[in-house]
């Protein structure tokens, strides 16, 4: 089927029917629906080469992102590409390094590539987000996930300090009030804001003598073991622990076995993440959910935006966290909604 076919079908020009489809020039709503109609009687499907020659657009996002060793990483671009295809878009992904700081090569080949527009999914790890100090070298539309806030560009985050502060605060609803802390690899944003979360629900509780009470992981669980191990043999009088993910929260569950200590009744933990597994720990772990897939929407959601309105403003969204009840924490079970 061509666009002649559908014009017949419709009783309208193809100039009508391009511009239906296109949208570079107004149609009646009468006429867009005969027209809309023809296409899917005739099971019409646009050709998208030709489609971008008229628009000047490429109906193509381009992704940067690294990390998929982590839950998080993946989560947020499977998020990303569902809801880039929903909207009509393809995704073109480029994986890089944490060691890579110079996007100058990554960018270029994204802009040759005549992306309408590029998620920069790539967390903040210690000065790999320095090139945006010298301008966004380009005149396509990024949209950053999981950096600091500033003015000058678009971004959208997990409040990490609202959930490190919220998995604080619970251990402190608990009774618990010797609370240790196991943070990630503090080169990484979201480490520093869990960290800062929970310094500050300690430093209100008055408790601020506790604050250097942490070690740091690398997010895998035997990271969280070995700092377990570490946190226990210099703040042996611990009763509570948050840890900032998953995966460490499983090592550190380990090391307080093997040393004959019991969870939740003699040590309370709380993880960050929500991982499919958390609720088959032994026991179920309470933790911090961040809606990743959520993430990625928001973000393709304001890529979009920016596209269509050039002149838009700059926003930060930021997602608020869930608290997930279990029993590591010695608190009623909860189930999150369906």
């Amino acid at each position: 089927m061509t666009i002649k076919d559908v014009a017949r079908r419709a009783g309208v020009s193809t100039g009508t029917v391009s511009n239906t489809l296109s949208g570079k020039q107004p149609v009646s709503e009468a006429t867009r629906q005969r027209v809309l109609e023809a296409i899917e009687e005739l099971g019409y499907h646009p050709n998208e080469v030709a489609r971008s020659l008229v628009t000047q657009r490429s109906h193509t996002l381009g992704v940067v992102a690294m990390g998929f060793d982590y839950f998080g990483p993946s989560q947020t671009v499977t998020g990303i590409e569902r809801e880039a295809r929903r909207q009509g878009y393809l995704v073109t992904l480029s994986v890089v390094s944490p060691d890579d700081t110079d996007a100058d090569e990554v960018l270029q080949a994204l802009v040759d590539r005549r992306m309408d527009g590029i998620i920069w999914a790539v967390p903040e790890i210690g000065d790999n987000h320095a090139w945006i100090e010298n301008g966004i070298p380009l005149e396509l539309p990024v949209v950053f996930t999981n950096m600091e806030r500033r003015s000058d560009v678009a971004a959208t985050v997990v409040d990490n300090f609202a959930g490190g502060k919220t998995a604080t605060e619970h251990l402190l609803s608990q009774g618990r009030r010797r609370i240790g802390h196991i943070t990630g690899p503090l080169v990484w944003w979201e480490a520093r804001e869990r960290r800062r979360g929970w310094q500050a629900a300690l430093r209100a509780a008055g408790l601020a003598d506790q604050t250097t009470w942490w070690e740091e992981g690398d997010w895998s669980a035997r990271s969280g073991r070995e700092a377990m191990e570490r946190l226990l043999a210099r703040c042996p009088q611990v009763d509570a622990v948050f840890v900032q993910n998953d995966q460490m929260a499983l090592g550190a569950i380990t090391a307080l076995r093997g040393r004959g200590l019991r969870v939740p009744e003699d040590v309370a933990l709380v993880g960050f993440d929500d991982i499919p597994e958390a609720a088959y720990f032994e026991p179920p772990l309470t933790t911090i959910r961040q809606d990743l897939y959520e993430l990625g929407r928001a973000t393709v959601q304001t890529l979009l935006e920016l596209i269509e309105t050039p002149d838009a403003r700059q926003c930060y969204i930021s997602l608020k966290p869930q608290l997930i009840v279990r029993e590591s924490c010695g608190g009623v079970i909860s189930r999150a909604p369906s």
